[in-house]
């Protein structure tokens, strides 16, 4: 197997051949009920991806086929399953997939089997999550926990909030007695006192998520956390538990209620569907709920083996992404959820893409001269299009879209106001955004007229469900993958976030030897 970059390839020949074909696509003809009808993808959970309305014709779609199996996408994906090293920065294997079910051959580390060991691990936070939801497990007073608080930062906050908001309308409308979710994440003091001020310490337990043991931002709020319990009279030993290594500072450690493990083999933005996203959910909506996201997004992760662009919706994302990043030179990309309860799965995708693809070079560390990872920003609708969606009709850049919506509303609770209810007030708004920036209005008032050829896709289903969001999450872990393979990226690992932390540190022991760093924290009182 090859690992090429992207421009030693013979596809991206053909592609910049067809680059001017792409920037003329004609939405307000092609853009047909047929096309419509005819573009679609299917997603696991019941999800379907729909892409009529991207510039992409029959010879773009062939072309990135070719591309694929060029670039050996599906065989370097089950070379990921397989345990393969493909983290060459940090010399590791990738395995959130397995955290899912065994999809590739048997894993084993220093004579470990890693598949058994995830399993263990759910089966342990499972287990305990149902202990704590039934009263068995108290805290010091002896009262039952009725909050669940997550202290973490990067992945282990953006992603695992995302999710418990997701599913937190879904739980109340199922009648699922829940544990209520908070999160502390910033290192701003104001966090964490906004946080625990709200919550009644004495009926929370906290879910402390640091894979390493040493994350400053964490560490710091854990004493923040632990002063307050001190000081409410509460042992914190019986209201905290931690999420983290087995080789960290934490492990194995009594000061805690009990601990849960991950391994190096889970990036922290990979790790929603191990402990770090698991012992919230589960003790928030109930281990069978949390089961139910690993089904659907093991099922997107099967689903993403198949060679056949056109049959596998993550491979198409990826490669129309390409497409459109590399040949159509558009620098970013906007996620847009019409679903309230996916408020925070845009600042979610937005550390996944950009933590992963924001490289400039290769995955042997070698410059690149094309460009790789766009700028990923969003937010739900119908709130953005009071917001940046001026831009995005009208403005100078283009910008692709990721739109996602479901036919049913999470709650089923609705109010029809001149003749409908809002759920259809929110699709009909939905489609009308969708051809309004495909196809444009002409208007001899140029204030007013809409240029269109505003490019966007689609991802819908009927209801958004825990099955629905683990399809949704590994969709767009997978597409980013893809896109990794193709870029000839190293999409596992960070190093972009070392440098301002190294810095830091300087700046608090009072030793940075930079007159520029020392001048800054002065103007911050440091």
């Amino acid at each position: 197997m090859q690992y090429l970059d992207f421009d030693r390839t013979g596809a991206y020949k053909k592609l910049s051949d067809l680059a001017a074909r792409g920037k003329s696509f004609d939405f307000g003809a092609l853009l047909t009920s047929e096309r419509v009808a005819a573009s679609t993808a299917p997603m696991a959970g019941g999800l379907i991806y729909s892409w009529a309305a991207k510039a992409v014709d029959a010879p773009v779609v062939s072309t990135l086929q070719n591309l694929s199996e060029e670039q050996e996408l599906i065989g370097k994906y089950k070379a990921l399953l397989d345990g393969e090293t493909v983290n060459t920065g940090e010399n590791r294997m990738v395995l959130h997939h397995l955290l899912r079910g065994q999809t590739g051959k048997r894993v084993s580390h220093g004579g470990k089997d890693l598949g058994s060991f995830y399993r263990l691990e759910l089966d342990r936070f499972s287990a305990f999550s149902e202990n704590v939801r039934n009263g068995t497990i108290r805290g010091s007073t002896g009262k039952a926990f009725t909050v669940a608080a997550q202290i973490g930062i990067g992945g282990s906050d953006l992603g695992p909030r995302a999710l418990y908001l997701a599913l937190e309308q879904w739980a109340a409308s199922e009648g699922k007695r829940s544990l209520r979710g908070v999160f502390i994440s910033n290192v701003d003091p104001d966090d964490a006192a906004q946080v625990t001020g709200s919550i009644p310490l004495e009926e929370t337990i906290f879910i402390l998520v640091s894979k390493s043991g040493t994350t400053q931002e964490t560490l710091a709020n854990e004493l923040f956390v632990k002063e307050k319990l001190g000081k409410a009279g509460l042992d914190p030993s019986k209201h905290i538990v931690a999420v983290t290594s087995e080789t960290s500072p934490l492990a194995h450690n009594p000061a805690y209620l009990d601990s849960f493990y991950i391994d190096d083999f889970i990036g922290g933005r990979y790790s929603s569907t191990s402990a770090v996203g698991g012992v919230i959910l589960s003790l928030a909506f109930g281990p069978d709920t949390f089961k139910e996201l690993l089904d659907g997004a093991r099922e997107a992760d099967t689903l993403a083996l198949e060679p056949n662009l056109l049959g596998n919706a993550a491979l198409l994302d990826a490669a129309i992404g390409v497409w459109e990043r590399n040949f159509l030179d558009y620098p970013a990309t906007a996620i847009l959820p019409y679903s309230q309860a996916l408020s925070r799965f845009p600042a979610h995708l937005q550390q996944l893409d950009m933590e992963s693809n924001g490289k400039r070079v290769n995955r042997n560390g070698q410059p690149l001269t094309y460009s790789t990872g766009p700028v990923i920003f969003g937010e739900p609708g119908t709130n953005g299009q009071h917001s940046f969606y001026q831009l995005l009709h009208q403005g100078s850049a283009i910008v692709p879209l990721q739109f996602v919506g479901f036919t049913e509303s999470q709650m089923r609770e609705d109010v029809s106001v001149e003749g409908s209810t809002s759920q259809v007030k929110l699709n009909a708004n939905l489609a009308a955004q969708i051809v309004a920036f495909a196809k444009g209005k002409g208007d001899p008032n140029r204030n007013k007229e809409f240029p269109g050829g505003r490019p966007s896709s689609l991802i819908y289903g009927q209801r958004l469900t825990p099955k629905t969001l683990g399809s949704l999450l590994a969709h767009f872990e997978n597409k980013v993958m893809f896109q990794g393979f193709i870029w000839n990226l190293n999409s596992f690992d960070q190093e972009g976030v070392q440098l301002g932390k190294v810095l830091a540190r300087k700046v608090l022991a009072g030793n940075s030897g930079d007159g520029a760093l020392e001048a800054y924290a002065k103007l911050l009182g440091i």
